[in-house]
Formats: C-alpha cells, sequence, structure tokens
C-alpha cells in the first residue's frame, strides 16, 4: 500500500477517471471519486490516505436510468457533507435528448455514504425568484462554506450559435436548493480560454489564511485544456463579481517536457501532513483517438501546491 512519503507527483495515480475530486472527511477517511469512461454511474472508494485510494476498493453506488433524466453523460460527480447529510453533485443527460445536461443531487439516508442507501433528490432546484438557472446546458457544480454560508458554483451554457459556458455562484438553502439568483463570476474572456469552445468549467476551491482561490478549467478537453483561477477575500461578498479578481493567463497548462498535456478539472484536499494536493486529470498524448470527449485516456494526478506570497503555485516540478 502506497504511502504518503512514496506518492508520485504529476504521473497517472488512477488510471481513466476523469474530473477527480477527493475529499477529506473530519474523520480522517479520504474518498474518491470522478467519471467513468462509460458514464453510466457513479463510483466511490475510501482509504485512510491518498495514497491508498490507488488500490482502494471501487464501489459503484448508483447507475444511470434507462431513458429519460439521468440516463446519459453522467459525469462529474463530487461527494460533500453540509447540513449534517452527505450529498453527491453531479450531471446528467437524456437518452432521448443527450446534450440535455442538467445538474442533479444525491442524498445519503446515513452516515457512512459507501455503504449506506442514497435517495435521489432531482434536479438542484434553484431559488424562488432565479428564472434562468439550469435552464440550459448545466454542469461541474461544486460547494464551498465560508462563515456559515454555503455556496454552490457551476457552468452554465448561453447565448445564441456558439455556445458559451460560463461559471456561476449562489448562496444554498439546503443541500439540493438555492437561496439566491445566479451570479456570474467569470466568462471566456481570453484566447486561452476558446480553444475549440469558449469554456469556463470544473471550479474547485482552495483556501488559505482567508483568501479564497476558485480554480476552473478552460477550452476543449484535448491539449488545449488548462486551468485558470479567481480570487477573493472570504470576508468580501462572495456573490457580488467584483470581490473576485481574474488572472490574466492559466495557472496551469500542458507540458510537453513532461508529457501532461489537457491538466485540468481539478479538486483540492490536505495530506495527512497538511499539505495542500490538487486533485487533476491530465492525458500522456497528444493524438487522441476520435473525440476527445470518449477517449478514455484522461487520467487523475496529483500535485503538491507551493505557496509563495501567500499565493498558490501549480507547477509540475
Amino acid at each position: 500500500m502506497m504511502s504518503e512519503t512514496t506518492l508520485k507527483y504529476n504521473e497517472p495515480w488512477i488510471l481513466q477517471r476523469a474530473d477527480p475530486y477527493v475529499y477529506r472527511h473530519t474523520d480522517g477517511w479520504y474518498y474518491f471519486t470522478a467519471s467513468v469512461p462509460a458514464y453510466d454511474r457513479i463510483v466511490l472508494r475510501r482509504a485512510k490516505s491518498i495514497g491508498a485510494l490507488a488500490d482502494a476498493e471501487e464501489k459503484t453506488i448508483w447507475m444511470k436510468h434507462e431513458s429519460g433524466p439521468m440516463s446519459k453523460h453522467i459525469w462529474a460527480p463530487e461527494l460533500h457533507y453540509l447540513f449534517g447529510k452527505w450529498y453527491i453533485y453531479f450531471a446528467g443527460g437524456e437518452e432521448e435528448d443527450i446534450w440535455k445536461i442538467r445538474p442533479y443531487v444525491l442524498e445519503c439516508q446515513g452516515e457512512d455514504p459507501i455503504n449506506d442507501p442514497w435517495v435521489e433528490m432531482g434536479k438542484m432546484r434553484r431559488a424562488q425568484d432565479d428564472e434562468f438557472s439550469f435552464e440550459a446546458f448545466s454542469l461541474d457544480a461544486t460547494v464551498f462554506e465560508v462563515h456559515g454560508r454555503w455556496y454552490y458554483v457551476w457552468a452554465e451554457k448561453v447565448g445564441v450559435g456558439k455556445q458559451i459556458s460560463n461559471l456561476y455562484i449562489a448562496e444554498m438553502e439546503n443541500g439540493y436548493t438555492l437561496k439566491t439568483v445566479q451570479v456570474l463570476l467569470t466568462t471566456p474572456d481570453y484566447d486561452w480560454e476558446r480553444v475549440g469552445f469558449w469554456v469556463n468549467e470544473g471550479p474547485g476551491l482552495l483556501r488559505k489564511n482567508g483568501k479564497l482561490f476558485l480554480t476552473y478549467s478552460a477550452s476543449e478537453t484535448g491539449v488545449a485544456y488548462c486551468v485558470g483561477m479567481l480570487t477573493a477575500d472570504e470576508n468580501a461578498d462572495l456573490l457580488d463579481p467584483l470581490s473576485w479578481k481574474k488572472e490574466r493567463y492559466p495557472v496551469l497548462k500542458s507540458c510537453d517536457e513532461l508529457e501532461i498535456y489537457g491538466p485540468g478539472h481539478n479538486s483540492f484536499t490536505k495530506d495527512e501532513d497538511g499539505n495542500d494536493i490538487m486533485v487533476y486529470h491530465a492525458r500522456k498524448e497528444t493524438v487522441i483517438e476520435g473525440d476527445p470527449l470518449y477517449n478514455p485516456n484522461r487520467h487523475a494526478m496529483l500535485m503538491q501546491v507551493r505557496w509563495e506570497n501567500d499565493r498558490p503555485v501549480f507547477s509540475y516540478r
């Protein structure tokens, strides 16, 4: 079993698991979930260390429907504990309309997310005054808590003609309902966010010393896929777009030297020593057979985050 001292960074860690998410619970257990290549189920594994997750037994805790909502393209699950319960946030389409991607919620009926039953809470519910959220292609939800308030951040496409994927934020009323109307955080402004598709998606939150760092992924899912970042003060109004400062250039992108291509859709956790760890997916080849979306070779990888002047540095070295 791999220990933390022998963890190898920036190389395939768990094969063919895209959109990887690692959550460390208050009891010390680490949980891992991700998109599986068939896009047909949600899986969980757990271990006492990050390294041991690679060899931990993987259990299917939910399967897609045969038709209707949640029957196609089951994407990017995340496991969270909030409002006293376990929740899984994920996106799914419909067999009859495969790109009708919407955000859905599962709620665990006990304290053991691996073995206790899960129930479907349906599509994420928007606030009463919100006419827009989740009416279009919506995915990649993450949640986080600041000063006792829970926030929901997700990607949603807008526009006519060329669809544009933006990131939005809202406060949560409970584990499956929003309390406030959506607020636009970022839209693809720069050339590196517009390769193939105009995309901001896959948000992940890192925090330190009162600062919030919200990473996200940009451009199409091949070699051009990369990571951008927004920064805010935790005492600011997080529902005010002006509280967030966007980086002009990506904070992580492909590296020819190490043959790491299309890094993105990351999450953050801490190792047993308290070091911040980025969990991301990437490819090892530049030539992708077929549609990149259906090529299974996006592998989960790990990176230890460095800190310089209270800012995170995402470096392969």
